[in-house]
């Protein structure tokens, strides 16, 4: 069978994600559907605060250090092709539309994918060798409603409120670079960002450039958080098995988030 397994080669690889791309589709429906079904609503509600918690602190450090220098080097390279033409006092609106609109949900969802991600897959992957998850079964406690949905649930929140933090951080950074490097005042580079978000609105209230941004980063934290649930609760094999889930997850989520990000950036923006 290993000698068969090895012969299909890039088949294996397309038929392993395809199945895991269905059972993501499913575990996605039944956490939907339990979200609402919960049998002790007070319970349930204190496990998603606790989950939102961990995923927002255990991420706050790298997404904030990631941020910042992420805005700087940004301001760093566009401020070098801005100044050829003395348009140095473009440099905040475009660093500020470059990370509201596609930088800062795709950061954000790659340090959750590593970190919350990988996490999340391990403890499931765990369970699930040592017969934990079995047991819950056998007490008649779902797994989904009682695992699977207040990850998910707290990953697509942590995902929209990091991604709001990344853009300010990072655009804070990138005025540092603007101020330090072009002699652009800080007032000039923070009121050409504002100026991005005075064009095209949803509601009359959100700017384009933001909400397309934390739509991305709500459907990123779901997909992230499915997939990493999906690997966890299929693991097998011990050890070995929770480490293959792991990989997994992140990998899978990350080439997840590259596809969908551009699917969803060509309809916002085409």
């Amino acid at each position: 069978m290993s000698d068969l397994r090895r012969s299909r080669g890039p088949l294996t690889v397309l038929a392993d994600g395809v199945e895991q791309a269905g059972y993501m589709l499913v575990l996605i429906t039944q956490a939907a559907g339990r979200t609402f079904q919960q049998r002790h609503p007070g319970r349930a509600w204190k496990r998603f605060t606790e989950q939102l918690y961990t995923q927002i602190v255990k991420s706050l450090v790298v997404v904030a250090i990631v941020g910042i220098f992420t805005g700087m080097v940004l301001a760093l390279q566009i401020g070098e092709e801005l100044r050829r033409y003395g348009g140095e006092s473009f440099l905040g609106k475009v660093v500020a539309a470059t990370l509201c609109r596609e930088m800062g949900p795709f950061i954000t969802a790659i340090i959750l994918a590593a970190t919350v991600g990988g996490s999340i897959a391990a403890e499931l992957g765990t369970m699930r060798v040592s017969e934990e998850i079995d047991a819950l079964e056998l007490m008649n406690i779902d797994p989904v409603s009682f695992l699977v949905t207040p990850r998910i649930l707290a990953l697509m929140i942590a995902a929209v409120l990091l991604t709001l933090f990344v853009d300010t951080v990072a655009v804070i950074g990138g005025g540092v670079v603007a101020h330090s490097h072009y002699g652009t005042r800080f007032s000039d580079y923070f009121w050409a960002a504002r100026d991005t978000m005075a064009g095209e609105r949803i509601f009359w209230i959100f700017p384009k450039d933001l909400y397309s941004g934390l739509l991305k980063a709500w459907v990123f934290g779901l997909l992230i958080g499915a997939l990493s649930c999906g690997s966890g609760l299929t693991a097998s094999g011990g050890a070995l098995g929770v480490g293959k889930a792991v990989r997994t997850a992140v990998v899978a989520s990350i080439v997840v988030v590259l596809i969908v990000g551009y699917v969803m950036t060509w309809f916002i923006w085409a």
